[in-house]
């Protein structure tokens, strides 16, 4: 059978409670049976020794022991009266002479006179080494006090006195009632508290583990309840972001599948077509070149998509290792940007500060960092406005080589700027618009400059400009 968490943690607080509440009840049980005995046989004592005296005071060393022994009659008549005990009085040799118990005093005799008490049994009790027994003539445990009886030259009998244990277990009993029942009113208060805590605490990680089996099954819309601030609450926060980064990669997933699908489906189908007309002859001789000049294009848009891809891949491979070159920078930006020339004229852009850059040597992978400039310089050209500016800027601080680009244009939406450089994330939706883009080229930027130890920021305004900015740790 499975036990749930909740059954189990309540289950087992509610034992805790129990065995405590019980081990209470046992050391309270124990220290006050120990007290009433002690008390008890106090008592006893007193009594035993109280008509030990008073009988050793009537001794002017004239009296017979016999009469000595009967004289104290008149002390026990007075202690029986408020004290509920059978009091005796032996001889030396044991033999029970005035007995004051209960049959004596409603009949005014009873069948004690003459009982012979054990004498070892009278000396283990006087001298306190046992203080429940039965006397040798008890049907029943009594506690039992004895003193012995002493005239000036001897000892002439002894005091014994006995009373039924049965009134302190009757009290313990009335405690023990009184105590569960004073206890039931808080076991019920902790067993609701215990209760709702328990539920408390399992329900978010119940909810955890319905959410954590929906995305198992592809459903990432459960979110769980942030009902505390506490550790809990902590953990369903946690929860709700892993479901929305694991939500947005899905769906950066199913996009990218269905982009690398159209992107890849629409240059092969291209290229098939231009192919097999050239073979079945349908595309005139005349026309072939032009047609293969689009079949070169489609290739090579093909070729850099997969290569995008392996970079990727390579960047975030494990085994990928930097290899650190000392370069200069401005040199690197500058040729990167003439290369873009033909493309920069057609959009009549403007560029800026790109001659006013100063020499930086940098110490970093000579071959990443132009694939991460020549990206961002691509990204600007391809957004920046008709006739609009692109702005350079370089320089150093004391937390190294930073380097910014600057374009005027539509600009990003604030939604979309914590997610620019995420995998296959494309600021234009529109394929048409921006048919050589996979929504890579961001990513791979922020890839290289985290392997480099670098960070990498964005800033935009919409319908004004874009403004990407990295920092390259200065290293020897």
């Amino acid at each position: 059978m499975k036990h749930t968490l909740f059954k189990r943690y309540f289950l087992g607080a509610a034992f805790i409670v129990v065995f405590s509440l019980g081990i209470m009840l046992l050391l309270l049980f124990v220290t006050y049976n120990n007290h009433l005995s002690r008390e008890k046989y106090d008592e006893l004592k007193n009594v035993c020794v109280f008509i030990s005296k008073s009988a050793t005071e009537i001794d002017g060393g004239k009296m017979e022991d016999k009469e000595i022994l009967a004289s104290t009659g008149y002390s026990m008549s007075d202690i029986k009266q408020f004290m509920d005990c059978d009091i005796y009085v032996t001889d030396e040799s044991g033999s029970i002479v005035v007995c004051r118990c209960d049959e004596w005093d409603s009949r005014g005799t009873c069948g004690h006179i003459g009982t012979v008490v054990d004498v070892k049994e009278l000396k283990l009790i006087s001298s306190g080494k046992e203080q429940v027994g039965t006397a040798g003539f008890y049907a029943t445990p009594q506690y039992i006090a004895a003193t012995p009886i002493k005239t000036s030259d001897k000892g002439i009998g002894y005091v014994l006195a006995a009373a039924s244990s049965e009134s302190v277990k009757v009290l313990i009993n009335k405690s023990i009632r009184i105590f569960l029942l004073a206890s039931l009113i808080p076991l019920v208060i902790i067993f609701a508290a215990l209760y709702f805590m328990t539920y408390r605490i399992n329900r978010p990680l119940k909810l955890m583990s319905e959410a954590a089996k929906a995305m198992a099954k592809g459903d990432f819309s459960r979110r769980i309840p942030v009902t505390s601030d506490d550790e809990i609450g902590e953990l369903a926060v946690s929860f709700n972001a892993m479901t929305n980064s694991l939500a947005r990669l899905e769906e950066t997933r199913k996009s990218f599948i269905a982009n690398v699908s159209h992107e890849m489906r629409t240059p092969m189908t291209t290229i098939g077509g231009f192919i097999d007309g050239i073979i079945d002859g349908t595309i005139e001789p005349e026309k072939q070149s032009y047609y293969l000049g689009i079949v070169s294009s489609e290739i090579k848009r093909l070729s850099r998509m997969v290569r995008s891809m392996l970079d990727l891949a390579r960047l975030e491979s494990n085994e990928f290792v930097l290899k650190s070159d000392n370069f200069d920078f401005r040199e690197q930006i500058i040729g990167i940007v003439l290369g873009q020339e033909q493309r920069i004229e057609e959009k009549k852009i403007d560029i800026k500060g790109l001659d006013g850059l100063p020499a930086v040597t940098v110490n970093a992978d000579k071959d990443l960092i132009y694939q991460a400039v020549y990206n961002l310089v691509d990204n600007a050209i391809k957004f920046v406005d008709e006739g609009g500016t692109i702005s350079f800027e370089l320089g150093t601080d004391p937390g190294g080589v930073a380097f910014s680009i600057t374009n005027t244009g539509a600009g990003i939406p604030r939604s979309d700027l914590p997610l620019v450089f995420d995998r296959f994330y494309k600021i234009d939706k529109s394929r048409a618009a921006n048919k050589n883009s996979m929504g890579l080229g961001l990513y791979i930027v922020k890839t290289i400059i985290k392997n480099h130890g670098g960070t990498i920021s964005v800033s935009s305004k919409e319908n004004e400009f874009t403004k990407f900015t990295f920092v390259l740790p200065i290293r020897k």
